[in-house]
C-alpha cells in the first residue's frame, strides 16, 4: 500500500486566532493564500499518484474538504470517503480567547498527548480514533486501492504515523507539524512502512528515538 498523507491548506484559524471565537471550528474555510497553496499543490500530488484511481479519506472539516476540492482529482478517485475520525482533535466549542491561551500554556506544560482540553480532547483520544481507523483500513476489502490519499490536520496525521510506526509518545510530542498543504508519503513493503522524509523535530527525543 502506498499513503499520501496531505495537511489541509491555510485555513482563516491558522492566521486568526479570534476566528475561533466566532466560527466553529468545523466551519472555518481556507483564506485566499490557503487557495493558491492548494492549487499549487495539484500536480504535485498528481506525480504521487502516478495514474492509480485512489481511495480517498478525507476530514469533514470545510478546510480539508476544500483543499481536495481544489486539487481537482475527485474524478479520477475510486471513492472519496468523509471520515469523522479523521477530524482535527476537538477543542471544545466556540473559543474564549484568555481561556484558550490558558489552555495552551497548560497543555504545552503537560504534554500534548495526555493533557485534556476542557470539553475537548486529549492527544491520546485522537490516537484512538486514529488506530480505529487504521484498523478498519488494514481489513480492507479486496476491490480496495492499494494507494491511498488522507486529507486530515497536523496533529492527526503524526498521530497516524505514531500509530503505524510504533513511535513512543515522548517522539511524537517532539515532533512539528507538517506546513498547511505538505504532504508525507508512506509506503508498505512485506508488512513494513517507510517514510519518504521525517518530520521537522523542534526537540530531540528524551531516549534517542528517531523517526525513521
Amino acid at each position: 500500500m502506498k499513503m499520501i498523507l496531505l495537511r489541509h491548506a491555510e485555513s482563516l484559524g491558522n492566521v486568526d486566532e479570534l476566528a475561533y471565537t466566532r466560527i466553529p471550528d468545523h466551519a472555518l474555510p481556507l483564506t485566499g493564500k490557503g487557495r493558491q497553496e492548494a492549487l499549487a499543490a495539484a500536480p504535485e500530488i498528481a506525480r504521487l499518484l502516478d495514474g492509480a484511481r485512489p481511495a480517498v479519506y478525507v476530514s469533514p472539516y470545510l478546510r480539508t474538504r476544500e483543499t481536495l476540492r481544489l486539487l481537482d482529482i475527485e474524478a479520477s478517485c475510486e471513492r472519496v470517503v468523509p471520515e469523522p475520525r479523521l477530524r482535527e482533535q476537538d477543542w471544545g466549542n466556540l473559543q474564549d480567547p484568555a481561556d484558550q491561551e490558558v489552555q495552551k500554556a497548560r497543555r504545552n506544560e503537560f504534554g500534548h498527548f495526555f493533557y485534556r482540553l476542557p470539553f475537548g480532547e486529549s492527544g491520546a483520544d485522537v490516537d484512538d480514533r486514529v488506530a480505529a481507523f487504521l484498523s478498519d483500513l488494514r481489513q480492507r476489502d479486496e476491490g480496495h486501492p492499494e494507494t491511498v490519499l488522507v486529507v486530515s490536520h497536523g496533529l492527526t496525521l503524526r498521530l497516524l504515523c505514531r500509530r503505524l510506526f510504533g513511535w513512543s509518545i515522548e517522539l511524537f510530542e517532539s515532533l512539528s507539524n507538517p506546513a498547511t498543504c505538505e504532504y508525507r508519503v508512506l509506503e508498505e513493503h512485506d508488512g513494513k512502512w517507510s517514510l519518504d522524509r521525517p518530520f521537522a523535530q523542534w526537540r530531540d527525543s528524551p531516549d534517542g528515538e528517531t523517526q525513521l
